[in-house]
């Protein structure tokens, strides 16, 4: 008889609770519900339950300062848990260094980039810049004159803003940016023709460059998108590649076993049909990158991220 259940439960055979149960997450997106942050962290709760690799799945909401408030809660409060999981990304790494944080990404466990998502420059459709060579004219002529709408100051879209300056040969520190807390704010000074032109992920415009109400001048990917008809800022004659992306780290103190589950886990998320369908849904890329591959981009990513925010002036040297 022992030899008989020793077997069943070698091969799992045993269909009892302890057997059935999978592992549970709590989340924290660190930012308010409605961002990429939230909507990341509520398609990874999703597509964990639904595809059987968590039984539950909980998400928090710390927001606040580019994801640095949370961050830190997250450090603080989550040390050795291997339920606890942290979506970030490129504009936690500008937050970080433009708020002076004491709390870094150094201190929790990096685990995987999920996505990425490329940036758009768009101006008005009643707009006189026709072309993105008439906006970097008009840039290298008078940079104050020449007003970029987009998100928080040192994220994604003033980094964009000041590559695309310093490629074309204008002083950052000139360029006139102007951060809005939301992406709909941006989107309706845009609209109003309250500044000259727009940077954000090209999802946040999609509808209303479609609807004929944006020009898309530009994006910033290494090759043109297909069904997008727009030039790449590099083959317009400015070096500029740049990626929005998320990720998701794990609680510091954890151990290497417990890394290596979540690790698993996630990449069981990624390769599940039911998160290609959201990837496809929210028109987000797969840029899927684990382990010390992506530790050492993320290490990359903030030493450019640095000298760029140096180089408009929000960080000093």
């Amino acid at each position: 008889m022992k030899k008989t259940l020793l077997a069943a439960l070698v091969l799992g055979l045993l269909s009892g609770p302890a057997f059935a149960e999978t592992e549970s997450y709590i989340i924290m997106a660190p930012a308010s519900p409605g961002g990429g942050w939230d909507q990341t962290a509520r398609a990874m709760q999703s597509v964990l339950q639904e595809a059987g690799i968590a039984k539950d799945v909980e998400v928090v909401n710390v927001p606040g300062a580019g994801g640095t408030i949370g961050l830190a809660q997250f450090v603080a409060q989550k040390n050795g848990d291997p339920s606890a999981l942290l979506v970030g990304g490129f504009v936690m790494v500008g937050a970080i260094l433009t708020n002076q944080s004491p709390v870094t990404l150094d201190q929790v466990t990096p685990v995987a980039r999920l996505t990425g998502e490329v940036e758009a420059v768009v101006v008005p459709a009643a707009s006189p810049f026709k072309t993105i060579g008439d906006l970097v004219a008009a840039l290298k002529q008078n940079p104050g004159t020449v007003s970029f709408a987009g998100g928080s100051a040192g994220g994604t879209d003033h980094i964009a803003a000041g590559l695309i300056a310093k490629a074309a040969g204008v002083d950052p520190r000139g360029m006139n940016y102007i951060a809005y807390s939301g992406g709909g704010e941006a989107l309706a000074a845009i609209l109003g023709q309250q500044v000259a032109a727009g940077i954000s992920g090209y999802g946040e415009f999609e509808a209303q460059i479609k609807a004929g109400q944006l020009r898309l001048l530009a994006i910033t990917s290494e090759k043109r998108l297909d069904g997008v008809d727009a030039p790449t800022l590099k083959e317009s004659g400015l070096d500029v590649v740049l990626q929005n992306w998320r990720m998701v780290a794990a609680a510091p103190g954890i151990s290497d076993d417990q890394k290596a589950q979540i690790t698993a886990d996630v990449k069981k998320m990624v390769t599940s049909e039911q998160w290609q369908a959201v990837l496809k849904r929210n028109g987000w890329d797969d840029a899927y990158l684990e382990g010390e591959a992506f530790k050492t981009e993320l290490a990359k990513n903030i030493a450019d991220t640095k000298a760029v925010l140096t180089d408009i002036g929000l960080v000093q040297q």
